[in-house]
């Protein structure tokens, strides 16, 4: 139905499909049998959605942010996924501007760049000035951009269905996954979304244990002026941080120490969102961390953002230990914890494929050690194992690596082990403690008193069922069922065995002494019957498969 709906669209992506050649999708539009997918190599993947267009560029950059299930060499490639088109003009702006605001335009801004200062899939970004003379940023929706993004996330929704065929489909729940992408597409339409994820950024990091929280910025939302398709915030003044001189910024300080204070700024401040607020900017990307002329570091654009619960942040926590000791038993046991699938692992190939992968590391120092490159590996490890993982475990891999990647180009003689080794203690301090030690204990204390007050009724209970025979055990054997089917099949197949050898001898006694017609028809439906179920029992066999 979804390419009946979008004719025009699917020859589009059939072409170009064609042209870069990625043969499964082609037999799978093209009505062809929906084998075993064949992912196209890296390049070509990122040939085709850039040749798509803006909406496939952003689903490329949404699969950049799951490593958990695609390869590392995928993930890098799509990491270059750019979504700069050319800005619309200034009078298509102007209009859904001017449908935006409660007020005319000419009193809301006493002066509004045309240009655009960047120009994405989605919106536009545009300087501008306030009536009352503060410097703000116009990001505004592309018009009739809902229309393509429903058009196209109807044709991912049908080749998902499509896909869904297939054992691969199943086993990663590509429906599932579609409607996750999708969702994320949708959400990018609504500015107001983003704009409560700077809120709560900016509240979150407004106060720390770990770094100065004046040094560190998020854009202000101008409430009063935002809609879902106009988003009004803060003017920030500075440059790409890859791109700053800390040479001329007037502030004297000797370039080397800013470099370091930065990256040691950058580190706490994305520890204290992954492990303690449980709430992060998940796009660290060169672009979206500016460095401001007042000497401040900016994050930009809060649009992509994690979540973890208590639980996770204290396996993740518990995992960078291990990765630290190079624990594959360790490993393993933290990844079950984690995974989505209550599907049975053997366990030994998952913490041998674990040992493998970590025996690399055994030689080299912590100070060496690529955290976000490990991680990634253990992803890995997980998907060939077959082990779902949870969507925010992408984003937090893609976060660690994007931060890693820029510090490492940003400041070269870091040492990650120097920048994590006091804040995994504090963090370990945090988890057996919490934030108010006394509070913790008082809670611990509360708790061992209900248990020493409950533990006698208990155990009473329990001695009285044993003794009154009411005590009943619920036990459940995993695999227990297939084994019961084989036996009662086995046992079935030896009494037709039986049964047919026992009528092929009585059909033959009867045959040697018949001497009336009755008894030879007799002897004749005899063999008829046993040759029958003979045959039966021989074709059963051979579709089992189970000859040996």
């Amino acid at each position: 139905m979804f390419l009946t709906q979008t004719a025009s669209r699917q020859r589009e992506i059939i072409e170009v499909v064609f042209r870069n050649g990625w043969d499964y999708m082609r037999r799978l539009l093209t009505g062809g049998k929906a084998d075993e997918p064949q992912l196209p190599t890296p390049a070509v993947l990122r040939n085709i959605l850039t040749d798509l267009g803006p909406v496939y560029v952003k689903l490329g950059q949404l699969l950049s942010t799951r490593p958990d299930l695609l390869p590392a060499d995928y993930i890098d490639e799509l990491s270059t996924l750019q979504d700069e088109v050319p800005p619309v003009p200034w009078s298509d702006i102007e209009v859904v501007i001017r449908q935006q605001l409660k007020q005319p335009l000419e009193q809301t801004f006493s002066k509004v760049n045309f240009q655009a200062v960047a120009a994405g899939s989605i919106a536009q970004t545009h300087r501008a000035t306030l009536a009352d003379g503060r410097e703000v940023a116009l990001k505004v929706q592309r018009p009739g951009i809902d229309v393509v993004v429903a058009q196209d996330i109807a044709l991912i929704q049908g080749i998902a269905d499509l896909v869904a065929r297939t054992e691969f489909g199943q086993t990663y729940d590509i429906r599932a996954l579609a409607q996750e992408f999708t969702k994320a597409l949708q959400a990018e339409l609504d500015f107001t979304r983003e704009a409560s994820f700077a809120d709560q950024l900016r509240r979150n990091l407004s106060t720390s244990r770990w770094f100065d929280p004046k040094q560190l910025v998020v854009a202000e939302i101008y409430w009063e002026l935002t809609t879902p398709n106009l988003l009004v915030m803060e003017w920030l003044d500075g440059v790409p941080l890859l791109s700053a001189d800390l040479h001329s910024d007037g502030n004297g300080k000797d370039p080397a120490v800013t470099r370091s204070s930065i990256t040691t700024l950058l580190f706490r401040a994305f520890f204290q969102q992954v492990y303690v607020d449980g709430f992060f900017h998940a796009d660290p990307h060169p672009g979206n961390l500016f460095y401001l002329k007042d000497g401040r570091v900016a994050l930009l654009d809060c649009g992509m953002v994690g979540r973890l619960d208590p639980r996770t942040q204290q396996i993740l926590t518990e995992m960078l230990l291990a990765i630290v000791d190079i624990d594959a038993q360790r490993c393993a046991q933290l990844t079950l914890q984690l995974a989505e699938s209550s599907q049975p692992v053997i366990m030994v190939r998952l913490e041998n494929d674990y040992d493998r992968m970590l025996r690399k590391y055994y030689n080299l120092s912590l100070s060496q050690l690529n955290f976000s490159q490990v991680f990634y590996e253990i992803l890995q490890v997980a998907r060939n194992n077959k082990i779902r993982l949870p969507s925010n475990m992408g984003l937090y891999a893609k976060t660690l690596a994007n931060l890693e990647g820029v510090t490492r180009k940003f400041n070269p003689e870091v040492n990650l082990l120097d920048e994590i080794k006091p804040l995994i203690t504090d963090l370990f301090r945090r988890q057996l403690f919490g934030d108010n030690p006394v509070q913790s204990l008082l809670r611990t204390a509360l708790d061992i008193k209900s248990l020493s007050l409950q533990s006698p009724r208990q155990i009473e209970l329990l001695l009285d069922r044993v003794t009154s025979e009411t005590l009943q055990w619920n036990l459940s054997v995993r695999g227990l069922d297939s084994l019961r089917r084989t036996l009662d099949e086995s046992a079935n197949r030896l009494s037709f065995s039986i049964l047919v050898g026992s009528l092929i001898m009585g059909a033959a006694i009867i045959s040697s002494k018949a001497q009336t017609t009755e008894l030879s028809w007799l002897s004749s439906v005899l063999f008829a019957v046993a040759s029958l179920l003979g045959l039966w029992l021989i074709f059963s066999t051979l579709r089992s498969g189970r000859l040996r």
